[in-house]
């Protein structure tokens, strides 16, 4: 008994030392927490100054003017400009994870020459900066009358966003064993039944965080919308919040509470997947 309270000491107070000796970490990590948390801080601080308050971003208002809220959500834009994000992202995500999963499956179960060459092209294309390409897919999508429409820009989210969903999902898949396909072939099930019933199930944390990666950036294109969304009335919240910036003024402070309002609905949704997600990047480790 005596030896086992001398070790049970020991042990407390090696853990103790090595808890002392890491302090440094503690304290990096409240570094890095307080450069993210600066910028929201400084943009709910604008949001609630006035246009005519000219005192630094960083100190508080010297009056609370709730009026930019209200000015936002007096004219309904800001939500019709919330729903149209919302049916865009929506969509982007579900067609984006859907065709990735099909497509990932059989590039990860079947080796072969002709599949590394399909996922050498993904990477390469991935390589490549949208932007560089906006002339050529700008005359495309007109063409088709896919311009000032919800599915021209949805096609040109999932058209950018599907290379790295394809690759997420072809290292996840390829993690997984094996030995369930087959014994799932063997108990008379198809591929399909396999892939629906067997791999589907387990890659709840990869879609988890496809959903968050593509969802966010969905959510925040600008660079495409601005030459595809013409019509006000399909604007998305980026777009809502440049209406707020022209050649003549810059009204700071509206923009400020207009992309507050933007970031709560994505702020539900992490905080309801962000389980999935650590989950996900726990698994890719050990995996």
């Amino acid at each position: 008994m005596a030896f086992k309270k001398e070790k049970t000491e020991e042990q407390s107070h090696y853990y103790a030392g090595q808890k002392k000796g890491l302090w440094w970490k503690y304290l990096l990590a409240v570094f890095i927490i307080l450069i993210y948390l600066l910028p929201l801080y400084v943009l709910l601080m604008q949001s609630l100054k006035s246009s005519t308050d000219l005192s630094s971003s960083m100190s508080f208002p010297d009056v609370w003017y709730f009026e930019n809220y209200i000015s936002a959500i007096k004219g309904g834009t800001i939500f019709r400009a919330i729903k149209n994000s919302a049916i865009i992202t929506l969509c982007t995500v579900v067609l984006e994870v859907i065709f990735a999963c099909l497509a990932a499956y059989p590039l990860s179960r079947n080796d072969t020459k002709w599949n590394r060459f399909i996922r050498s092209i993904f990477m390469g294309v991935m390589m490549i900066p949208p932007l560089t390409i906006l002339v050529g897919v700008y005359s495309v999508l007109v063409s088709i009358s896919a311009t000032n429409s919800y599915w021209g820009i949805i096609l040109t989210n999932i058209a950018f966003g599907l290379p790295m969903s394809v690759f997420l999902f072809t290292n996840f898949i390829g993690s997984i064993p094996r030995d369930l396909d087959e014994a799932s072939i063997i108990d008379g099930a198809n591929v399909l039944q396999t892939f629906f019933h067997i791999i589907l199930p387990q890659l709840k944390p990869i879609i988890a965080t496809v959903v968050i990666i593509h969802g966010v950036a969905a959510w925040n294109e600008y660079a495409y919308s601005i030459y595809i969304l013409q019509k006000p009335e399909l604007q998305s919240i980026t777009l809502c919040i440049k209406k707020y910036f022209s050649s003549v003024t810059n009204d700071y402070s509206g923009a400020a509470a207009a992309a507050i309002l933007a970031i709560l609905p994505l702020t539900v949704v992490y905080l309801i997947l962000q389980d999935s997600f650590v989950q996900s990047q726990v698994d890719s480790a050990i995996k």
